[in-house]
């Protein structure tokens, strides 16, 4: 899975995911409103992809394509993935994307969000080196865990960028010039 650690890591993990049982499985709470503590081959239920993950490897559920994915967000990411709100799709678009591909078997995934990253990777690091605050402000309700890492990690090179041009000498003696040897007479 991924790291133990990482928050965005186990965060990304609990996004939900439709499951269809391919064994019963008793003693099971999974619906609370259910009598039985049971679940039925052929059942639907949505789980977080942690949960999703294990069951799918232990080959008692498949997996389903989130919604987060289908075909009407690839098409609107291929006209103007610029303008797309995947925040409110996924908040670990990208990361839950690469976990999920390989479960799914959708072949596809990993080219559409490589191309997805691509065009929108130069929108943002042209608003983090460019953008008003309030410009700012409503781009990031757009973006991505990865992408608001991203923009930050481009506005704190600039601002670094910025102090280093307008401040101090331009260059600065190194303290090894500054000593003499010892004459060895």
């Amino acid at each position: 899975m991924g790291n133990y650690y990482d928050i965005d890591d186990i965060l990304a993990e609990e996004e939900l995911v439709s499951v269809v049982f391919q064994k019963g499985a008793n003693g099971v709470g999974i619906d609370p409103s259910a009598e039985a503590y049971s679940v039925e081959p052929g059942s639907k239920v949505k789980l977080p992809f942690w949960l999703a993950y294990e069951l799918h490897a232990r080959q008692v559920a498949t997996m389903k394509l989130p919604a987060c994915f289908n075909q009407q967000t690839r098409l609107e990411l291929g006209a103007d993935g610029k303008a797309v709100d995947l925040r409110s799709r996924c908040l670990y678009f990208y990361e839950f994307g690469c976990k999920i591909a390989p479960l799914v078997g959708d072949r596809d995934m990993g080219s559409f969000l490589l191309s997805a990253f691509r065009n929108r990777y130069q929108e943002v690091l042209a608003k983090a080196h460019s953008a008003a605050y309030t410009a700012a402000s409503k781009l990031l309700t757009l973006l991505t865990k990865e992408e608001i890492n991203l923009y930050e990690a481009a506005q704190s090179s600039m601002a670094a960028f910025k102090k280093w041009r307008m401040g101090g000498p331009r260059l600065q003696r190194a303290s090894v010039l500054g000593r003499k040897r010892k004459s060895t007479d």
